[in-house]
């Protein structure tokens, strides 16, 4: 049980470094960068390890003591272009798990369109193919928002883990906290 415990890692603005891979470290990795103060201790697991000297908990959820930028433009790959579109096809609108996802060129590449950021949105297979090979346009769809190449940045906030019960209650409120709130 302790060998499989992973520890969070949160940025100094208690936001994880990413969501995909989700930002942790095994939990011995945490006891040190908690014992050498690299890190704050913010949430614990039950388990509980020991020392000839001492006994601590072990971290589930840490936080840098210093904030990292989260710069640049990340890698243009499927899974970032699902996660820029949040896992919705941009035409019907509905969301979607990653495997019944595609990714279409709203300009047709048999028309000289590009693999790139601004030409390539997530779609579902039925919306994919009754576009087919034309235009949203000559299709007489509508895009829900123009293709674009995003920041690293709005990435890490984007990815949210699909199964919220792979992760430890503690670590909820801070993959959560830009989620809408159920009434």
């Amino acid at each position: 049980m302790l060998n499989d415990l992973q520890t969070l890692v949160l940025n100094a603005d208690f936001r994880p470094l990413s969501r995909y891979p989700l930002s942790s470290w095994h939990w011995r990795d945490a006891v040190t960068a908690v014992i050498l103060d690299r890190v704050n201790l913010v949430a614990e697991y039950d388990e509980v390890i020991r020392s000839p000297s001492t006994s601590m908990r072990v971290p589930s959820v840490v936080a840098l003591k210093e904030f990292r930028q989260l710069d640049g433009y990340p890698a243009f790959t499927r899974f970032n272009i699902y996660c820029r579109d949040r896992w919705t096809c941009q035409y019907c609108g509905r969301r979607f798990p990653a495997a019944e996802l595609t990714f279409d060129h709203v300009i047709p590449r048999s028309r000289g369109g590009r693999t790139t950021w601004t030409n390539v949105v997530a779609a579902c297979g039925s919306c994919n193919l009754l576009k087919g090979n034309k235009t949203p346009q000559e299709a007489g769809m509508h895009l829900l928002r123009a293709p674009y190449k995003p920041t690293r940045r709005e990435l890490v906030y984007a990815a949210v883990p699909h199964e919220r019960e792979k992760v430890h209650h503690t670590w909820l409120d801070f993959l959560y906290w830009d989620s809408e709130l159920e009434e």
